[in-house]
């Protein structure tokens, strides 16, 4: 169990016991610490601006009263200076006794750190310098219950700055400035669309056909009618009904709900800004949009005209000028370093679908194929501003098609750094060919396709009455939050992002009401917990009940693939085990505590190689126990076995069990029948909260590095693996990057968990990549289970094929005179650089011994990065007709060994030794 701290810090709790305590006091000296009145006459930056000429050491008769929370106290006997602050910023009070009555010095001496106060009194400038006010009185207005996170190492935990957003507003200025600015932006935003014609309307929020947008919605019931309703995806079908009416621009700012997951680019509840302009078409919302984010650009960020020119996460972005518009399919060529367009056969993209680890179903035509390749692959590589154009119909069912080729419509999207910003459609106004396009729709839903939009009667009503021709556009207005005011999450400019449901104890409770109330309406804390959070827990409880009930007679006992018993499952007493489970839940240790793990680390890796037989799943438990270690040495030296026991049992049952709602739960419950302190099961726990809500969420720093190294560990290692050394001792981070960046590299490495998991340590992606990546250096043999052995790989490759490879059988035969028309030679590697919008070519400059250089182009970048290939001997055939690709003329082909194993494949450049001359001929 958890031993008694000996931390240095105060305990958060014992600081609340000594405010509430001092609360009470005021109260019985009849001071109300909570009054209804107040008086405020000026803020800081008002005096800061109005007094900026007032000398050092002079006073003024200018009295004014000021109100805010106090962020420092200092001084003692007849002077204090407290530091206040205000929605403009900080100012001093100048505190002498014989300025203030009794009653405001004796409360000045009671005051906290972030207490709210008014001070009243006169200006003066201090011997020092210091623009301060000297009160004549103060008064408390608000008593703060609970210490500010600077008493505590300040706040910098992302998780606790987006759940607590208010106390993220009170210690980081900075941030009320974001939100400011996007205050200010939305009201630009407002006065631009207006002053071009447009009028602001409002339509419903519920609706009772899905529409507008492929999305997946939540649903909610209409008691009234007593049927289902869809929050809305999109405002687009009611506002083009309004162009129908004659409305003929119309626009809407208004937040949308979609049932989807949280990144760094979506939130599932998120504002947009929806415009429709009747006798328009797509050039005139690209001009509307040039516009908007000029004038936007100039007024918020301060462009000069022109020079529309803003910096987004050290990326110049420049919005002056006209904007590059180009197709889809040219960008996806591009990306697949091939051509491909609607003409592609369909098997051909398919295959170029599943050679970048696309899924795919199998109702997909060439349209949808086309659209994957650019989303998945080509969208990431824009970086100024781009309306791409040319949409498959496929993909678009409420825009026109293209005159001259109607399998693809007139729409684009804005794409900016990367990210889609606008969607913009010709709209489609033959009532006809909509009916038939939700048709498709509906169909697709046959198909399994949860996002597809319904048949919305009405609206093909409203069209049969005629509506004109119209451009329309959506735009994602917290993307542009995130865009203007520099910021790389949208989190970060979202007030209240969703976050999963904080997990809240029967003590927390009962430490906010204990002594509330004297009528007893606070006794019983079960009541105090909402319905529904009870109805989860008794459903989350009642549901492990049923997983450890007691077989019946008879039941044959539960084995696993290996025959053995399910020891855990098999337990006579489900009590017991969701008792254990419970437990594990429930159990808290606090930050420093020196914690006793109840079981040695012999016991625990005997249970790590009972329940794990794939040596993989042992290895990466020892991996995460040496990076727990490694750490732990950092940031909590009193408890680096502990540590390391989380990171060695973290993933114990997941080989037998291999569920995500019952991950880390059998593990309570294999560490109770270990007899294991409850919170090793507790803190293991918390690194799959992603999966299983019910589950504690970080916490602890121990808690959120497990979280932040096991994804990022495995994309490591899996990056290590294609390396020539296969190690991670001479991988660069920039190497390391790129593969993350990459979608198809390990995708079962979960790029969503690595960004939570930096964002609960405070990081960006970048740094803990790097963070990480040093770690498993440092901890090395462990973990660098790819690291190759010259002497192991010669024994191997005499050994008979493994099980699992796969050789492409022999070609037929050629004859000898065709075979000697290839020149074959060794060439030397000069450079080496990766083709800029490519996913698979590195361009190499060569030296072939002729005295010029040759240039080839290869698609070996997923199996190589550029740097560990320069100088490098290779073997190229070189009297090959040259070939133009992405641009670039590739003038012979690189050799390769291509071979598969479990259906993988694996490719090796053909290298020679370092000694061969470039140039000399192979035979």
């Amino acid at each position: 169990m958890a031993q008694a701290s000996n931390a240095p810090e105060v305990d958060i709790n014992d600081v609340r016991a000594v405010r509430r305590a001092k609360r009470q006091a005021l109260i019985d000296a009849g001071v109300n610490p909570y009054p209804i009145a107040s008086k405020v006459t000026a803020h800081a930056k008002d005096l800061e601006e109005k007094y900026a000429g007032l000398e050092a050491g002079a006073d003024t008769q200018d009295e004014y009263s000021l109100a805010g929370r106090v962020r420092a106290i200092r001084g003692q006997g007849k002077l204090m200076f407290v530091v206040l602050e205000d929605v403009s910023g900080k100012i001093q009070l100048f505190c002498r006794v014989n300025d203030m009555d009794e009653k405001s010095w004796e409360l000045l001496r009671q005051l906290d750190m972030g207490d709210i106060v008014q001070a009243e009194g006169p200006v003066v400038r201090t011997r020092r310098g210091e623009l301060s006010l000297a009160p004549r009185s103060i008064v408390l207005l608000s008593k703060s219950m609970r210490p500010l996170s600077e008493k505590f190492h300040g706040l910098t935990d992302r998780e606790i700055r987006y759940r607590q957003r208010y106390l993220d507003l009170i210690m980081n200025p900075e941030v009320r400035d974001v939100f400011r600015k996007r205050s200010r932006i939305v009201s630009l935003i407002r006065s631009y669309m207006e002053a071009d014609g447009y009028i602001e309307v409002e339509t419903p929020i519920m609706h009772s056909i899905l529409g507008g947008a492929n999305a997946k919605p939540f649903v909610t019931h209409f008691n009234a009618l007593d049927r289902d309703f869809y929050l809305r995806i999109a405002t687009e079908l009611p506002l083009k009904r309004l162009i129908v009416g004659g409305m003929e621009r119309v626009f809407e700012i208004g937040r949308q709900f979609r049932n989807e997951g949280m990144d760094l680019t979506h939130n599932p509840e998120f504002t947009s800004m929806e415009a429709y302009c009747a006798y328009s078409d797509l050039d005139g919302m690209k001009r509307l949009t040039e516009g908007l984010f000029q004038y936007i650009a100039r007024e918020a960020c301060g462009c000069e005209p022109g020079h529309e020119v803003i910096m987004f996460q050290g990326q110049e972005i420049d919005m002056s000028g006209t904007w590059d518009s180009r197709p889809l399919s040219e960008i996806a060529s591009e990306v697949v370093g091939e051509h491909v367009d609607m003409d592609t056969p369909v098997e051909h993209l398919r295959e170029l679908c599943r050679a970048n680890g696309i899924e795919l179903q199998d109702n997909w035509g060439p349209g949808k194929l086309l659209f994957e390749l650019y989303d998945e692959l080509g969208e990431e590589t824009l970086v100024r501003p781009t309306f791409v154009c040319d949409y498959p119909e496929e993909v678009s069912p409420l825009s026109k098609r293209k005159d001259d080729d109607p399998r693809l419509t007139d729409r684009f999207e804005l794409v900016i750094a990367g990210h889609e910003y606008a969607n913009a459609f010709s709209e489609l106004n033959d009532p006809v060919d909509q009916a038939g396009r939700f048709a498709e729709q509906v169909a697709a839903k046959g198909f399994g396709d949860d996002e597809a939009m319904g048949y919305d009667y009405d609206y093909v009503r409203a069209l049969e009455y005629g509506m004109p021709p119209a451009g329309g556009i959506g735009y994602g207005i917290d993307r542009m939050m995130m865009l203007f005011c520099d910021q790389p999450s949208i989190r970060d400019v979202l007030l209240f992002p969703q976050m999963k449901p904080e997990t809240v104890t029967r003590q927390d409770i009962a430490e906010q009401v204990g002594g509330a109330r004297t009528d007893n309406a606070a006794a019983d804390v079960d009541s105090l917990f909402s319905d529904a959070e009870k109805g989860a827990t008794a459903e989350v409880e009642a549901q492990r009940q049923a997983e450890d009930a007691e077989p019946a007679a008879d039941a044959e006992p539960a084995t696993d693939a290996a025959g053995e018993k399910d020891e855990a499952s098999g337990s006579q007493d489900g009590a017991g085990a969701s008792d254990a489970v419970r437990a594990a839940i429930d159990a808290t240790a606090q930050e420093g505590e020196a914690l006793d793990a109840g079981i040695t680390r012999e016991k625990a890796h005997e249970l790590l190689t009972t329940y794990n037989k794939d040596p993989f799943h042992v290895s990466h438990g020892e991996t995460l126990e040496g990076l727990m270690r490694h750490f732990a040495q950092k940031y909590d030296p009193a408890n680096v076995d502990f540590w390391g026991l989380v990171g060695l049992l973290h993933d114990l049952d997941w080989e037998r069990w291999q569920d995500d709602q019952l991950h880390t739960t059998k593990t309570a419950e294999l560490l109770a029948e270990a007899g294991a302190n409850p919170y090793l099961a507790h803190a293991i726990m918390t690194h799959n909260s992603d999966m299983n809500h019910d589950l504690p969420e970080p916490r602890l720093k121990m808690e959120k590095v497990l979280f932040e190294c096991d994804e990022v560990s495995g994309l490591i290692q899996a990056a290590a693996k294609m390396r020539p050394s296969g190690s991670v001792m001479d991988m660069p981070l920039k190497s390391l990057k790129k593969k993350f960046k990459d979608k198809r590299f390990a995708a079962g490495c979960d790029r969503d968990v690595m960004r939570l998991g930096a964002q609960y340590n405070g990081l960006e992606v970048a740094d803990a990549l790097n963070e990480v990546l040093e770690a498993m250096k440092a901890i090395a043999p462990v973990g660098d289970i790819y690291a190759r052995d010259d002497e192991d790989e010669a024994e191997q490759s005499a050994e008979p094929a493994k099980k699992g490879l796969t050789i492409e059988p022999v070609a037929d035969g050629v004859t000898f005179d065709v075979f000697s028309q290839s020149d074959m030679r060794v060439v030397h590697v000069k450079e080496c650089v990766a083709v800029p919008k490519s996913k698979k070519l590195l361009q190499f400059t060569l030296d072939d011994g002729s005295g010029q250089d040759r240039t080839i182009l290869s698609g070996i970048h997923e199996y190589y990065e550029p740097e560990d290939l320069v100088g490098k001997n290779v073997v190229a055939i070189v009297n090959i007709p040259p070939r133009k690709m992405m641009g670039v003329e590739s003038c012979g082909m690189l050799l390769s060994a291509i071979h598969e194993v479990d259906g993988q494949e694996r490719l090796n450049l053909l290298m020679v030794d370092d000694a061969i001359p470039a140039g000399s001929k192979l035979y």
